[in-house]
């Protein structure tokens, strides 16, 4: 067949264009005519019939500009200003079978009947569930800390792919019809919609322990000690992550068990008065064993979150916020947190996963030499170097960028500055409604190198996860107190409701969020600028820009409809592997872009390129401003037990720029050999360099994938799954 060149291919969609004609989707959407999806998709099926015969996509055969040239022209005499998705298919089959281009005209019918085939069985129920028997790896793999073996678990995914099937068939036929082609992402189809489920929160802590609660049939009353205080705190936690789908943390847990603290202090000092005469030895014996109940407090609350299992069949994904407590109890809890995390668990003193450990940093707290808590700093810094937590608060930056200090709910979901009706700030109680999510990188593919297209396709797609994020609201609103008692009757969420009063009570008025989320902010800046765009300043402000026009238009749903609707640069552990996977089979191998096999997470820099933590810093800091929902910077390290004040100087210098920080910094140890460091991915597992070990119960295999830490070793995977795990934790950071 004989090809026509680049500049004609460019000529054929870009001469006598039909722009004026309007598109009837099958979704219910009106949208304006592209031509390059009907060429995009010819252009496929041409080169499935002669892959050897077109070089790359710039090039096409004579028969496929003669096709378009004809397709033009019958859409350009339709008559009226719009047309049916529908009517366009048979526009096109009719122009190919009158050129006898049959062949074409087949595995083009073929490609659209396979789409349909697709998204139909992802809504029976029949075809999920035997996925799931065969073990689909997308299936039982899709989350780092869920052990598909455990008969829980199980039951778990089996209820997630049911309520996947039909939470699918309840979404807006526009929404589901983006979701299912891999425009957007509607995250937690296995809870949400088919259950009115809420995302992540920060539990009321403060409130619960001190009026009491009720799980299941006891009536709990406030503890009378730290111990008991922690104990109620992993009940609550369990109750909680099995009553919603995302993460739940403590904010500010050293300050709120400070007081339980002081009543073991006086306990043992009334106990001491019994039979010490001395005073000064009275209080050094309160001191003293009161030191030791909040140190075995805080081991028992680490061992018994490890232990637990919500009913989704995994470890609560549980966050401790902590650091800015000054009086002695709540420096002694600060101490204890830290120092059962540095000495591990168990007898070979393991990593502990959960819960995440983040620590606040304030100028005045223990920023600097002279601050009260500057050593407990300093054991912080230790805890990160040889565990990976705690990852690190700014305290004033997190004020300027969310308008109030909080920790965030789950690993990096962010609550707005909110007060209530009497003027008070509120944190803790709230909570997040759910996220959907933008696939960047295709919009810029779509757009075939043209600016105002992007901007066009992009406000396109906007109005559909609108759309989304409507609907989650709505949906949820749907719920009502008695389906998750501790959420709604008992304080988790602060207020707390009658049966009949509606749940929308500890939502509306912007104290909820909810989160437009997106993903790939570095590939869609190369598709316009070029893979080292990072130094470029256009390239940079164009990126920025993306992110101001996101803000603006979450700005307008907020005012509009009464929920904080904010931007979310989106934890991603598996949609950056499913939006390339998508994009790939839609667009080819585009070097630097699709040809990774995965997209960049957030906005952080290519990960492929060596940069200092210093330097990554001074990039990326200039994007939380504009996506102050949800946001985290990760810098990458050697192994640094034995240089921690190196890692202390990043803090410092990050303390003015960026909200949050994690670092990564290999801590995998072998049992054997004693090497501590970075293991190597097998398709057997994560084997020790030193010594070649790669048994689960003589080595320690900890990774951060999407803001937590995972143990990929401790779990039977399929072949290659280490190599797979090994990936994303490379390109999550």
């Amino acid at each position: 067949m004989k090809k026509t060149n680049s500049t004609q291919t460019c000529d054929l969609l870009n001469k006598n264009s039909v722009v004026k004609l309007r598109v009837l989707k099958r979704d219910g959407r009106e949208v304006a005519f592209q031509e390059e999806k009907i060429y995009a998709a010819l252009l496929k099926a041409e080169q499935q019939l002669q892959p050897n015969s077109l070089v790359d996509s710039t090039e096409t055969t004579e028969d496929l500009h003669n096709a378009m040239k004809q397709i033009k022209s019958n859409l350009s005499n339709w008559g009226k200003d719009a047309i049916s998705a529908d009517h366009i298919r048979a526009i096109v089959m009719q122009v190919l079978t009158a050129q006898k281009n049959t062949e074409l005209a087949e595995v083009y019918q073929r490609f659209r009947l396979q789409t349909d085939k697709k998204q139909l069985e992802e809504t029976d129920i029949n075809y999920t569930i035997h996925t799931l028997l065969k073990k689909d790896p997308s299936l039982v793999n899709e989350n780092a800390n869920k052990d598909s073996d455990i008969f829980n678990t199980q039951r778990d995914l089996t209820a997630g792919i049911v309520g996947k099937s039909i939470g699918l068939t309840l979404l807006p036929k526009s929404v589901r019809n983006a979701h299912q082609k891999g425009d957007i992402h509607y995250h937690d189809l296995d809870y949400h919609p088919y259950s009115p489920m809420t995302n992540c929160c920060l539990i009321d802590f403060k409130q619960m322990l001190a009026k009491g609660f009720k799980i299941g049939n006891a009536e709990v009353e406030s503890p009378k000690s730290i111990q008991t205080a922690t104990a109620q705190m992993a009940q609550i936690i369990a109750n909680v992550a099995s009553s919603q789908y995302g993460g739940c943390s403590a904010d500010r847990i050293d300050e709120t068990l400070a007081h339980y603290a002081e009543l073991n202090f006086k306990k043992h000092l009334t106990t001491a008065a019994e039979w010490i005469t001395e005073e000064e030895k009275r209080h050094d014996y309160a001191l003293k064993n009161t030191k030791k109940d909040i140190y075995d407090a805080m081991q028992s609350l680490e061992y018994e979150i490890n232990t637990l299992f919500s009913s989704q069949g995994q470890t609560p994904f549980t966050t401790l916020g902590f650091g800015l407590g000054t009086d002695w109890y709540a420096q002694e809890i600060q101490r204890a947190i830290l120092s059962v995390r540095i000495n591990g668990l168990g007898k070979e003193k393991r990593t502990a996963i959960f819960p995440k450990l983040i620590y606040t940093l304030k100028r005045g707290v223990n920023l600097e030499k002279t601050d009260p808590n500057y050593d407990i700093k300093q054991l912080a810094v230790v805890c990160t170097t040889k565990r990976m937590y705690p990852d690190v608060l700014m305290y004033e930056k997190i004020v300027e960028l969310t308008g109030s200090f909080k920790t965030p709910m789950g690993c990096r979901s962010f609550l707005q500055g909110w007060k209530d009706e009497d003027g008070k700030e509120v944190n803790s109680g709230r909570m997040n409604l759910g996220v959907v999510t933008l696939n960047l990188p295709r919009i810029a593919l779509e757009s075939k190198d043209n600016p105002e297209k992007f901007w066009s396709i992009l406000d396109e797609r906007l109005l559909i996860c609108k759309d989304a994020l409507v609907y989650r609201i709505k949906r949820i609103k749907e719920a009502v107190p008695s389906n998750a008692p501790i959420l709604y009757q008992y304080g988790a969420f602060g207020k707390r409701l009658e049966k009949d009063e509606s749940v929308d009570e500890v939502f509306k008025n912007k104290r909820a969020t909810i989160s437009l989320g997106y993903i790939g902010l570095y590939e869609t800046a190369t598709v316009f600028f070029g893979s080292t765009w990072e130094q470029n300043p256009a390239a940079k402000d164009f990126t920025l820009a993306i992110l101001n026009h996101l803000k603006k238009q979450a700005d307008d749903w907020s005012n509009k409809y009464g929920y904080h609707f904010s931007v979310y640069s989106t934890p991603s552990e598996s949609l950056t592997d499913r939006f390339c996977r998508l994009d790939t089979k839609k667009f080819g191998v585009v070097p630097h872009i699709t040809e990774k096999g995965y997209y960049t997470n957030s906005f952080h820099y290519d990960v492929r390129k060596n940069i200092t933590p210093f330097d990554k810093i001074e990039f990326e800091k200039d994007y939380p401003k504009y996506a102050s929902g949800g946001f985290i910077h990760y810098c990458e390290y050697p192994n640094m037990e034995q240089n921690p004040k190196a890692l202390e100087a990043v803090w410092d210098f990050a303390y003015d720029k960026i909200g949050y920080l994690g670092t990564n910094t290999p801590i995998d140890h072998c049992y054997q050999c004693d090497f501590t460091g970075d293991f190597d991915p097998t398709e057997v597992g994560f084997k020790c360099p030193q010594c070649g070990n790669h048994d689960p119960k003589t080595c320690d295999v900890v990774k951060r994938t999407c803001g937590y830490l995972g143990n990929p070793q401790a779990r039977p995977m399929v072949k290659g799954r280490h190599q797979e795990i090994a990936s994303r934790v490379k390109h999550m950071k």
